[in-house]
């Protein structure tokens, strides 16, 4: 279906102050770790500040990784409201079937309220040992692993919760996530294509996996900001917002590093409790971010490994631009905000044309991994500089024996949907050196790709490094059918 507009509004009449919301933009394209792609900000529920950094566009769909759990968890809250799930009740009393396998008395004590929260007992991650011990039927490979304390007693962040969790809505739905939500959430609130993930089990995974456009997380933000009513109709069960929302489990220190007080403040059913407000988000910056106490919603994507910094960002510039109430003789700031978000774009590779007297060094010029394969990309093993016939480039890579073309022609971002979705841009830093730049755009990740005449080697990093086994060609939302290998958020 057709997502509907929400309803829009001039930053001065909701009391949001254009200048803070400029001091935002300006320390987020400051930050040398920070690559924003989107950001959305709602105020008493009208949109007043929108915007994408060009390659990436509204409407194209962003894998979210564990901000799909938040969805997860709501997908469950509705099946607990139709009868379906009883969070009070034993996670292995959905499976009867593993009832002979499971005898460890705390893996049978792990209820489903425990998963919804992440404190099964265990103190670590477990999704490798999940998948180990019974790749078909991770849920059975997750109860095989023996808790170290009781359930409901420590925090772990942990992927087999969400995935029980997910697998319980799949099975007592006879649904996949996706198909259950779509008349439930997705269409009632205006929710456009999405895509999940799935594994060999042939669920959608639950924990990660979710590819949605940034105006889908904006509306989840409002629907829960708004405890669960939309446009006047309840949606979610009375209470869950408030269960979900407030911290079920301690989670200080447990993430193990330093300065991330936003992850400190503990943790509900699969959203974080912030230093203000809470949030689910997903790695490498996919934040849905909601603030009761200014009645905002902040819907973003990125690419950063520094996420508390860009909590941080926020924090310091857009809470102090949040006013009590409207704002007058604002019309010259807001228009300029608009205009600015209008014209958000990343900047493409810097770099020149090859010099003329040296392209017929490039044309058809091949290339070897440097060092050998690439540790960052193992499966690529060739590069070729190919030149188009129209003008312009072809980065040729190959990988695991197959072509994965990126077209390029020094000027700025080129756009293709085949073999993935992706913008590429691409310049020579000077005569016997190319840089290309590889933005998947439904992922947060983007490849650099540099090639030297000297040795005729190249070598390719990523700025985030995808969190899956997927090659080139798989990095973009899955199809109505398609699978994934297991990732870790």
């Amino acid at each position: 279906m057709t997502a509907r507009s929400l309803p829009a509004s001039d930053p001065a009449a909701q009391g949001v102050d254009a200048s803070g919301v400029h001091a935002f933009l300006d320390a987020l394209e400051a930050a040398p770790d920070i690559e924003p792609h989107s950001l959305m900000i709602l105020r008493h529920g009208r949109l007043v500040a929108a915007g994408w950094w060009t390659p990436y566009t509204a409407r194209r769909p962003h894998l979210l990784y564990s901000l799909s759990k938040s969805f997860t968890a709501t997908a469950a809250a509705l099946a607990e409201g139709e009868g379906l799930i009883d969070f009070d009740a034993p996670v292995l009393s959905y499976f009867p079937e593993f009832e002979a396998d499971i005898t460890d008395p705390r893996s049978r004590a792990v209820l489903v309220r425990h998963v919804a929260s992440m404190a099964s007992g265990h103190d670590r991650e477990m999704i490798d040992a999940a998948y180990g011990a019974d790749r078909a039927e991770p849920v059975r490979g997750f109860l095989l692993q023996p808790p170290e304390h009781d359930p409901g007693t420590v925090f772990a962040y942990n992927q087999p919760c969400t995935y029980t969790l997910g697998a319980i809505v799949q099975r007592v739905t006879g649904q996949t996530l996706t198909d259950y939500l779509r008349p439930r959430l997705f269409d009632p609130l205006g929710i456009g294509e999405t895509a999940w993930q799935r594994d060999r089990a042939g669920r959608e995974i639950g924990f990660s996996g979710l590819h949605a456009a940034t105006d889908a997380v904006a509306r989840l933000g409002q629907l829960y900001l708004d405890d669960g009513v939309w446009q006047g109709e309840r949606l979610l069960p009375g209470g869950w917002v408030a269960r979900a929302s407030h911290p079920h489990i301690p989670t200080a220190g447990a993430m193990g590093a330093e300065n991330r007080s936003d992850w400190d403040r503990g943790y509900g059913h699969q959203f974080w409790i912030s230093r203000h407000g809470f949030r689910g988000d997903g790695a490498y910056g996919q934040y849905c971010l909601v603030l009761p106490e200014h009645d905002v919603v902040i819907a973003a994507t990125t690419a950063t490994e520094q996420m508390q910094d860009y909590l941080d960002l926020v924090w310091r510039h857009l809470l102090p631009a949040f006013r009590p109430g409207p704002l007058t003789g604002r019309e010259a700031a807001d228009t300029a905000l608009r205009e600015r978000l209008g014209r958000l774009a990343l900047p493409p590779v810097a770099g020149t044309p090859v010099p003329q007297e040296r392209s017929g060094e490039w044309a058809g010029a091949a290339f070897a991994p440097d060092g050998g394969i690439c540790a960052d990309q193992p499966k690529l093993t060739a590069a070729e500089v190919v030149p188009e016939a129209g003008g312009g480039w072809t980065l040729r890579l190959t990988e695991d024996g197959e072509p994965f073309d990126a077209r390029f022609d020094g000027r700025g971002w080129t756009v293709t949907e085949e073999p993935a979705p992706a913008a590429v841009s691409g310049g020579w830093s000077d005569d016997g050196t190319l840089t290309v730049d590889v933005a998947f755009l439904e992922t947060p990740h983007r490849l650099r790709v540099t090639c030297s005449l000297t040795g005729r080697t190249f070598t390719a990093r990523w700025h985030t490094r995808p969190l899956n086994g997927r090659p080139l060609r798989g990095m973009r939302a899955p199809g109505p059918s398609g699978r994934a290998r297991p990732e870790r958020p």
